[in-house]
């Protein structure tokens, strides 16, 4: 029966989190992912024995494709997304379905947003990549302001930053992997009224923020896509990830 929403990962930390938050809703989803045995604890621990359970894995993208049919919801946090996200990327515009992840890979936007984006229109698929704490505060915040600058608003920055001391047990096994396979990768930003690529960490800049004067590295994000396409007269976006401190200079 066409619209499911189907979770893939469910059983991963982010998979878990956002099961937990769907099933809080109402949204009684489908679990998806490698592992019969950990999937049935998390049904289990949801309290929810009606839920449906689907395996699949992303090594074997035929696996992924039977998990949707058109009009379908497809949401995954599978990652890292650079070796692991194209079978459900793939899956989504074959069903064609609506399709969210959690990715905060930049190379992998580029690619949903450039490679995967006009394919998707044509078969009638609407992808939404990097649906969490990065990139969608920024893309909102960012809206507000430009909103509120008007039609002068050429450039528009944005931040990230985290509480506390800069610490990598804080993060989740996915968000280390992540990290680590792309920090060495090709970057991009959006300058001059167009998308160019630039390596990560290619600008430092300070923020003024009620915790005092925060530095962060510049970084690629949806909002160099998605703002420009809100707001044409945008000729320049910045995004900043503000997670390493006093060591963002030194990157």
């Amino acid at each position: 029966m066409a619209g499911r929403v189907v979770l893939f990962g469910a059983s991963g930390f982010t998979g878990a989190l956002t099961a937990r938050e769907l099933v809080a809703r109402g949204v009684a989803p489908v679990l998806a992912g490698r592992s019969r045995d950990r999937l049935e604890r998390l049904r289990d621990e949801l309290g929810r024995d009606d839920l449906e359970i689907a395996i699949a894995d992303a090594a074997d993208p035929p696996s992924v494709r039977r998990l949707v049919e058109r009009g379908d919801v497809l949401i995954t946090t599978v990652g890292p997304f650079q070796r692991y996200g194209y079978a459900a990327l793939e899956a989504a515009v074959a069903a064609p379905c609506t399709y969210l992840d959690s990715t905060g890979e930049p190379p992998f936007m580029r690619a949903v947003f450039e490679e995967y984006g006009p394919r998707a229109q044509a078969a009638g698929a609407a992808l939404m990549t990097a649906m969490g704490y990065d990139y969608v505060p920024g893309n909102l915040a960012a809206a507000l302001a430009v909103e509120e600058a008007g039609e002068d608003a050429a450039r528009v920055d944005i931040g990230y930053f985290v509480d506390g001391p800069p610490s990598p047990s804080a993060m989740s096994g996915g968000t280390r992997a992540s990290l680590v396979g792309v920090i060495g990768e090709p970057s991009f930003a959006f300058r001059d009224g167009g998308i160019r690529s630039e390596r990560a960490a290619r600008r430092v800049r300070t923020f003024r923020t009620s915790k005092g004067a925060r530095k962060a590295v510049s970084v690629g994000g949806s909002e160099h896509y998605a703002l420009p396409r809100s707001f044409p007269q945008l000729e320049q976006v910045n995004v900043y990830l503000g997670w390493f401190a006093a060591l963002s200079r030194p990157m």
